[in-house]
């Protein structure tokens, strides 16, 4: 550690399943950093003080993030300080819904439909990125590509909530399919008696199923890597902690994935399914390097960045490996394993 240790650490995390928003809830990245002095804070819940922009911009030099890929590069991409210390694989029951009886059944029947493609009024339209990477998947699984398809513009903002627009035309007949993800979408989509014309996640090459949250990046400024790089240790194995105890926790797991989406007990068992517990581990190995290097590709191509950003030089693999070595030694973890 060089010079005086900051006065707040601050975290970000997307309302998504996060070994950050488990830490969050069990109140153990406070208790870590208690003794320090230091105050952990939620940019969520912050009052007065960073904007919540930061979230997508990550110029904040105190601030951790764990939340989707398309803003992470986006920041990378326009400059701001990053680095990758992990990146987590977390299936979010991606699918493509329909009308009941549109005749969609597969891949290859989206050929020539009528898809949408929301747009929001957002500084990175990581919605928008979404929608066309989880078609992307689909038909390239068919051989196919959006060139084959149909792309209608949506105002993603004509109602409010999640999903809501895109579903709103998918029942009015103006879009034959939708791409949605999540838990509140499980519960959007039986209110609008759309169905699961496919489900991504069954798809047997990663490749067509990595979108904003596979792989879902964490991050950290630079400075604080540099003169705090213990900081950023201990706090990646609090995470590591965190995944660990929702492994052995499936229904106290449930209960925080409720309040972190925003979705109700069926939503979070319907979306995440027999052995969501065992998938928050942080990891920086090729494979998912090499899949969020092609998410970049696709991201620059389709103009949600312009500066290239390498995954590989971007990716800093020593806190979290360090983290690893901390996390027997973590209060609450040897609580639970005395």
């Amino acid at each position: 550690m060089t010079g005086t240790p900051p006065a707040d650490l601050w975290f970000t995390r997307c309302p998504v399943p996060t070994a950050t928003g488990i830490a969050a809830d069990q109140g153990w990245l406070a208790a870590e950093f208690a003794a320090d002095g230091i105050a952990v804070r939620s940019l969520q819940d912050a009052g007065p003080g960073p904007d919540r922009g930061e979230h997508f911009r990550h110029r904040l030099p105190t601030l951790v993030r764990e939340g989707g890929n398309v803003p992470a590069l986006w920041a990378r991409s326009t400059g701001a300080p990053t680095r990758l210390v992990g990146l987590t694989w977390f299936e979010e029951r991606q699918v493509v819904l329909a009308r009941p009886g549109a005749g969609l059944h597969g891949p290859h029947d989206l050929k020539g439909r009528r898809l949408a493609v929301p747009r929001r009024a957002i500084e990175i339209d990581f919605w928008r990125a979404m929608a066309l990477r989880g078609f992307d998947g689909a038909l390239r699984q068919a051989g196919l590509t959006l060139a084959d398809a149909e792309l209608v513009d949506l105002d993603g903002d004509a109602l409010p909530g999640q999903w809501e627009a895109e579903l709103a035309a998918l029942r009015d007949g103006r879009v034959d399919a939708v791409y949605t993800k999540g838990s509140v979408a499980v519960e959007t989509a039986a209110r609008y008696g759309a169905e699961v014309a496919i489900d991504l996640d069954a798809l047997p090459d990663r490749r067509w199923r990595v979108n904003n949250g596979t792989p879902r990046p964490i991050t950290v400024d630079q400075r604080l890597l540099d003169e705090h790089p213990d900081l950023v240790v201990r706090f990646l194995a609090v995470l590591l902690g965190a995944a660990d105890w929702a492994r052995d926790h499936p229904a106290d797991l449930a209960r925080i994935l409720a309040d972190e989406t925003g979705s109700g007990a069926e939503g979070v068992a319907r979306a995440y399914g027999d052995g969501f517990h065992r998938e928050l581990h942080a990891a920086l190995d090729d494979d998912r390097l090499d899949l969020l290097a092609g998410q970049e590709e696709f991201l620059r191509r389709h103009g949600f960045h312009d500066a290239p950003v390498d995954v590989s030089a971007w990716a800093d693999p020593a806190p979290l490996t360090a983290a690893r070595d901390l996390v027997p030694r973590l209060a609450f973890v040897a609580q639970e394993h005395p």
